[in-house]
């Protein structure tokens, strides 16, 4: 057994994966102390032709080749392949910071947490193309132990449900058979939910651990569709399906009510913008009823009108949905900020 697992699933990544694995191997880790699993999810490109020589030059990397299956499924399968004692799953896009692993791994392994949350940078792909990732400046380290849900409920954001960030316990993803839903985007939003529900020991660091490209055209968060949409109900449903886990707090149950929300108005405001047809918008509500038959909202009155009009008008709701994004958020709104508030405050 190793001390670390590093898995990569790789498709259609020729630009950016082999400043990647040169940040994977620029860490001050000897080989024997970590695996790299590359789930090459039939990928169309030449991204495993950027890297061949490193695959050549080190003998702890694995290649496991499928049939594209999405992200998911390549997690999945990372996982079940890993030997390591923690396991890390960075974006095949994204970078390393310098020497960042070592004490975050240390750290893992003398705590025996389940979970290990680190900090990030997060920058466009102009300033990531042009960083020299050992200029990188860390902070004197803080760490803070919190159970999962603590963390759930005081540092979760809905927005920010990165599996990238995290060092698992690979024993604690096997005893509580978490996994990801195989088949859709969005994925990293239950099961990071589910992790943090499940943990019992959890550290946040403020330590660096990747530099994030902000959204990049043709990645999966770049545009919106039906099929994400679909994805969008299902990682909804399954996010809603943890309300029902046993010995939830009330303040825990609210917590997952909320980030459901909170998903469930970002899919909305993306189809307003992005879907069109009224019957495609209609057959959205169609499928989060089916994934999610139950669902309900009551943390004030934001909450309880989009509740109410989805029991009772649900193609009506997404109707004054539309045009509230479109008309009211898009110009009026935008429209009084500039030119009618000034003026009332100068009065």
């Amino acid at each position: 057994m190793t001390g670390l697992s590093i898995i990569v699933p790789v498709y259609n990544v020729e630009k950016y994966i082999r400043p990647c694995f040169e940040s994977i191997f620029s860490q001050g880790l000897d080989d024997n102390s970590f695996e790299v699993i590359i789930i090459n999810d039939g990928t169309e490109d030449k991204s495993m032709e950027m890297i061949v020589d490193i695959i050549k030059q080190h003998n702890n990397i694995k290649v496991i080749n499928q049939e594209n299956q999405g992200l998911s499924v390549a997690r999945n399968n990372g996982i079940a392949a890993a030997t390591g004692e923690y396991f890390f799953m960075p974006d095949s896009d994204d970078l390393l910071v310098y020497n960042s692993l070592p004490f975050l791994l240390d750290l893992a392994l003398t705590s025996q947490a389940d979970l290990v949350v680190a900090n990030f940078l997060k920058m466009s792909e102009e300033e990531a193309n042009c960083l020299q990732i050992d200029t990188i400046k860390q902070e004197q380290a803080t760490i803070i132990e919190k159970t999962g849900k603590a963390y759930l409920i005081e540092d979760l954001s809905p927005y920010e449900c990165y599996v990238w960030r995290t060092l698992y316990r690979r024993q604690f993803i096997i005893d509580n058979h978490i996994a990801f839903t195989p088949g859709i985007l969005y994925q990293d939003v239950p099961f990071t939910h589910e992790c943090h529900l499940k943990a019992k020991k959890c550290l946040k660091t403020n330590w660096l651990l990747n530099i994030y490209r902000k959204r990049r055209k043709g990645s999966a968060t770049f545009s919106f569709n039906m099929k994400k949409a679909n994805d969008f109900c299902i990682a909804i449903g399954k996010t809603w399906e943890l309300t029902y886990l046993e010995g939830l707090s009330p303040k825990v149950r609210q917590k997952i009510h909320d980030d459901v929300f909170t998903t469930f108005n970002v899919m909305f405001w993306s189809a307003s913008h992005a879907i069109k047809k009224a019957t495609d918008r209609r057959k959205i509500i169609d499928c989060l009823k089916k994934e999610a038959p139950d669902l309900y909202f009551k943390n004030g009155w934001k909450q309880r009108t989009a509740t109410s009009m989805l029991k009772k008008m649900p193609y009506l709701f997404i109707h004054f949905r539309f045009i509230y994004d479109i008309i009211i958020e898009d110009k009026i709104l935008p429209f009084f900020r500039h030119n009618i508030k000034p003026l009332i405050i100068r009065q």
